[in-house]
């Protein structure tokens, strides 16, 4: 372990002062891979859908998320002049680093959005410093974001944080281009707290909210709350609503939720705690925001997430390029510094100044409609139970979003191929086969609906063949129930928890998986997992997915119930349950919930 690693590693993460030195030791390895005039920073030779000098610009502006808080409160960083030489000279057209002109929808559109917010927070470090020319050049490239075409989604934000920081460093932005924008962003509020991240009939309501749309209203609300009192006071209202819900995607020892897209962004999942100080919005004691968002970043730290020179690896917990998007670049997990916000608050802030409180009490089913969601606890384990949600357009989709249960302990897999069990780790869904090598799973519901009780969706793997699913939790178990209608013979496959089995290495304590009519049961040293057939017909199997395919462990076992199902009706229903303490294992395996007839 490099000494920076070692002090990220043993930095306890209690005070504004160890989250600004955790910053500072996040970013120094970045500093040998940065161009020769600063401008870009190129940390890997894996691609992205966009072209290199779009990588290597991100490299450049993602830091900028931590660093401009870090200018603002008054931190130190050494490395300024080199930032300033690189606005400089990406920005310049005759500079050999120019970033280029963007087209409609192009990533550079995603990196001014950072240039934008460093010039609201840190004016002293990177506009001051530039000649007039370099500020003439700077500003010709940033104004372009506001005659080109963004995403219709959580992007109209770009914008309006472009022209937040032209304003602030005195030269007139486009207020009309950035009316619109905020205009369009109305149309994404579905009430109580939450947005979809887009127009209808996309149904996307992931992280994008708290680290995308409410991060930056709660900016806008604090910097612009002035000049636009009325939309100020929306987005802090909506963000205080938010938390109530959002605080349940945390499990007590600060880890989030594994779900949706771009997960690599890492802790930018806690990030909206720390814009709820920056804003002012005490939605939840001050003590619990704080706890919320240094306990995340604890977690997070402990990770295997680096590659060996200090920098952050795309993946999850450990470096996975099964799981990336098509535009994850080896510079885009640097989103995750969003989760530094807090620093730009002054030392005697009441977040800085409280002490860190746990969670608050939560309720062990807790009903989310707008996420389709029901948010389930069981002691330190976290778990969802999921039906309205889909994405099949993202990388890995269906896993991502369509799922049936996602887990802080056992997380979620995605797959590794088209063919079979074995790479398509199908956790925690019912998959189908006609012909017993390729298999479909919930990928988008025709409907779905959530009560206190169950979460519903009704789907189609193919046209002649139609499933309801009803999830029901019953701590700590849930219970599946899945009614399919078919014209064609098929084969099932039902997956649990995959579970961590790392223990069958040669010299380790020895994990045992156990299969049989009606069951499947994996017990390794990171817990256990099992399924039990409640509606009889079905045999079980222990499946050992391909490796990395699952965000939190590379190796994992996954219980799994098999059918063999004629055309017509049938009816499956299997409970599930997963545990990563032993202690009370056998007396919960022998009395799995009971479903009436």
């Amino acid at each position: 372990m490099s000494s920076r690693l070692g002090a990220i590693a043993t930095n306890p993460l209690r005070t504004r002062a160890d989250m600004a030195d955790a910053l500072r030791d996040l970013l120094a390895p970045l500093e040998p891979y940065a161009s020769p005039g600063g401008a870009r920073v190129r940390l890997g030779h894996t691609g992205a859908h966009y072209a290199d000098a779009c990588a290597e610009l991100e490299g450049f502006a993602r830091p900028l998320w931590g660093l401009a808080p870090l200018a603002a409160g008054g931190g130190a960083y050494a490395h300024w002049q080199r930032v300033v030489r690189g606005l400089a000279a990406g920005s310049d057209p005759q500079h050999p680093e120019f970033w280029g002109w963007p087209s409609p929808r192009n990533q550079r559109l995603v990196e001014m959005a950072a240039i934008g917010f460093a010039l609201v927070l840190a004016p002293e470090q990177c506009w001051l410093p530039l000649r007039e020319s370099e500020r003439a050049n700077l500003v010709a490239w940033l104004h372009t974001i506001n005659r080109t075409e963004t995403s219709d989604n959580n992007w109209h934000f770009f914008r309006v944080l472009v022209n937040m920081g032209l304003a602030r460093v005195g030269v007139a932005p486009d207020q009309a281009a950035s009316q619109r924008s905020l205009n369009r962003i109305e149309d994404f509020y579905l009430g109580d707290g939450w947005y979809n991240d887009g127009p209808a009939p996309r149904v996307q309501r992931d992280y994008y909210l708290p680290f995308a749309l409410h991060f930056y209203g709660l900016i806008y609300a604090e910097v612009m709350g002035g000049t636009d009192p009325e939309r100020a006071r929306h987005y802090r209202e909506r963000a205080a609503r938010f938390a109530h819900d959002f605080v349940a995607w945390f499990a007590p020892g600060g880890a989030a939720l594994p779900f949706g897209r771009s997960m690599t962004y890492r802790f930018a999942q806690g990030a909206f705690w720390g814009a709820l100080a920056y804003a002012g919005v005490e939605a939840l004691p001050w003590g619990v925001l704080k706890g919320l968002l240094l306990r995340h970043l604890r977690w997070w730290l402990q990770q295997p997430i680096f590659n060996g020179d200090g920098t952050l690896s795309i993946g999850y917990v450990y470096p996975n390029l099964h799981m990336a998007e098509d535009y994850n670049s080896p510079g885009s997990p640097y989103w995750a510094l969003k989760a530094f916000l807090p620093l730009a608050l002054p030392g005697d802030h009441p977040f800085w100044l409280a002490e860190e409180l746990p969670l608050p009490e939560l309720p062990p089913v807790s009903p989310q409609p707008h996420a389709g969601m029901l948010i389930c606890r069981d002691g330190g384990h976290m778990f969802a139970l999921s039906g309205l949600q889909h994405g099949a357009w993202a990388r890995g989709g269906e896993a991502k979003y369509s799922r049936m249960a996602y887990s802080t302990q056992f997380g979620v897999s995605v797959p590794a191929g088209p063919y079979g069990l074995v790479q398509g780790a199908f956790d925690n869904t019912l998959a189908l086969s006609d012909d017993g090598l390729h298999f479909r799973a919930r990928t988008e519901p025709l409907e779905a609906n959530i009560t206190a009780a169950h979460v519903y969706s009704r789907w189609q793997p193919w046209p002649d063949v139609e499933v309801q699913t009803w999830l029901l939790p019953r701590l700590p178990w849930h219970v599946r129930i899945h009614r399919i209608r078919s014209a064609r013979r098929l084969l099932s496959a039902e997956g649990g928890w995959a579970l961590d089995r790392s223990g069958d290495d040669p010299g380790q304590p020895q994990g045992s998986d156990e299969s049989g009519p009606g069951f499947a049961l994996a017990r390794y040293p990171a817990g256990w997992s099992g399924l039990r057939d409640l509606a009889g017909g079905r045999r079980g199997e222990v499946v050992r997915p391909s490796p990395n395919t699952n965000l939190l462990h590379p190796r994992t076992v996954l219980p799994t119930l098999h059918g063999a199902h004629e055309p017509g009706e049938h009816w499956l229903v299997c409970a599930v349950i997963g545990r990563a303490e032993s202690a009370t294992w056998d007396e919960l395996w022998a009395t799995p919930p009971q479903i009436d007839a």
